[in-house]
């Protein structure tokens, strides 16, 4: 048996946030297409291309994606990633956690005090930021915050403070002093602002931040990533993915104990 645990918008599709699956050693796209298939006709849609799926706690990204085989008596949890926003904002829910993306262009003057800063000015808001080098793209963005958001559940995270455990995470570093110093902000250069906060309030930042800041992703970070990491070649042939440097990125990033 196997037990669905249905978060968030998900829960629209199905009568009940939990489900018993009478079968086991199927994988994660099997059990989609079985979801699919119970799922009532007139309920709401379920997205399968937009979800964060953990297993025992752990997110499927790093294990085998949809291909990972759950056996019996595991806990997978299913949780929506809805996202959206301009070419210099991304938004998107993780639960009922509002969270909000800008990229700000760096500046001598832009430092750790101007982060600081912010968080006093911002007290009702989670905010870090995370140099734009160590962030591969969106979905590697995306599924390192949902991984820091199942640690904090199950209280297994680097740290006490959510916003330390995922930059830490980014620079797959246990040690708090080497991730900020790594991976944290620095002048001169670009650097991605995570904020956590309720909707009116990030409006007011984004607002606040929007001649400072620049498009998101534009620049390609896979050669820095791979040469800071040492990611070889060999390491990338054999994960047999679309996408081997963001699943090798995401594994060691849930591993890190």
């Amino acid at each position: 048996m196997i037990t669905v645990k249905l978060v968030g918008g998900a829960k629209k599709s199905f009568p009940t946030s939990e489900l018993q699956i009478e079968k086991s050693d199927i994988s994660i796209n099997e059990l989609l297409d079985l979801l699919l298939k119970i799922k009532s006709a007139d309920s709401a849609k379920l997205d399968t291309e937009n979800l964060l799926i953990a297993i025992n706690g752990v997110d499927s990204s790093a294990m085998e994606g949809k291909s990972t085989i759950i056996k019996n008596n595991d806990l997978v949890s299913i949780i929506p990633i809805i996202h959206g926003g301009s070419s210099k904002k991304l938004t998107f829910e993780i639960g009922k956690k509002q969270i909000q993306i800008l990229e700000i262009k760096g500046q001598k003057s832009i430092n750790v005090q101007f982060l600081d800063d912010l968080r006093k000015k911002y007290p009702n808001i989670i905010l870090q930021a995370i140099s734009s080098n160590f962030i591969l793209n969106k979905s590697h963005l995306i599924k390192i915050i949902s991984l820091s958001f199942e640690y904090k559940k199950n209280n297994a995270m680097l740290s006490n403070k959510l916003e330390t455990d995922i930059l830490m995470r980014y620079a797959l570093s246990k040690q708090i002093s080497d991730a900020i110093k790594n991976a944290g902000i620095k002048p001169n250069n670009n650097f991605i602002l995570l904020a956590i906060g309720d909707k009116k309030t990030l409006n007011s930042l984004y607002n606040e931040l929007l001649p400072l800041s620049v498009s998101i992703f534009s620049k390609n970070n896979e050669q820095f990533l791979k040469k800071y990491f040492k990611i070889t070649k060999n390491q990338l042939d054999s994960v047999y993915s679309k996408n081997p440097l963001e699943d090798i990125l995401v594994e060691k990033a849930s591993i890190l104990l």
